[in-house]
């Protein structure tokens, strides 16, 4: 997919991958949104990239999600492109006393449920482009979890199966391509409570995600996530064994 000259949203888009997604598309010449529920943050990002226009709104709020899409659709009729990396992420073990199904309800909300509907409610504006596509931000983890952040596999692994039906039933009706990018730890704020220090920079997540876009390669494997996936294929207990060494 040409992945210049397109309006693209980001959502999660003030910081840590989202931020360098917002950055490398920029200086390819689209006209990006960042969406964030942090107005500070966003206005402080935007203020580093020269045209890049930020919008707040908690994805998680079913108000201020029907705002932002009317907001598209009047101001940025020509979306082509839906980068859905908001997330989060809680570390903790399953035993008694972990508050799991508290940590879970919210963890489920933002990394799952909220990207099917505000997919949803954007369909109709990227169908009405020429050409199109989904960016679907899942992780590793999504091939076998971790037990520290489980919930959080999950939610993961939850994306990765949406996604698959997601692209095979688009491609059925509309000209909307659906990719999926998967990566490894990467070294963010976000990533700070689940040992992210040991991970690679967010601009190699940025720079492999638009790589993978120009093949087409449906499920963009960064860095060593490409390994584990042959590995969690040919052994998947080793495989879980090793992720969680």
């Amino acid at each position: 997919m040409n992945i210049t000259n397109q309006t693209v949203l980001v959502t999660g888009g003030g910081s840590g991958i989202g931020l360098a997604i917002a950055k490398t598309l920029a200086e390819k010449g689209s006209r990006v949104i960042i969406v964030g529920r942090n107005e500070a943050k966003l206005q402080a990002a935007a203020s580093q990239l020269p045209g890049v226009t930020a919008l707040a709104a908690d994805i998680n709020s079913e108000a201020d999600v029907a705002r932002l899409v009317q907001q598209v659709q009047a101001d940025f009729s020509d979306l082509s492109v839906l980068v859905n990396n908001a997330g989060q992420a809680s570390a903790y073990e399953l035993t008694a006393g972990a508050n799991a199904f508290e940590k879970a309800s919210a963890e489920i909300a933002t990394n799952y449920l909220a990207m099917i509907r505000l997919t949803e409610l954007l369909l109709p504006t990227l169908s009405a482009q020429p050409e199109a596509a989904i960016v679907n931000v899942s992780s590793i983890v999504a091939y076998a979890p971790s037990a520290n952040i489980s919930t959080y596999s999950a939610s993961k692994a939850a994306v990765h199966s949406y996604t698959q039906s997601l692209r095979h039933t688009l491609a059925k009706t509309t000209s909307i391509r659906v990719f999926e990018l998967m990566p490894p730890l990467v070294d963010t704020e976000f990533s700070s409570e689940i040992g992210g220090a040991a991970g690679i920079p967010p601009q190699q997540v940025a720079d492999e995600l638009l790589a993978g876009l120009a093949q087409d390669e449906y499920e963009i494997r960064v860095g060593d996530t490409a390994g584990f996936y042959e590995f969690s294929r040919t052994s998947p207990a080793e495989a879980f064994a090793t992720m969680n060494g």
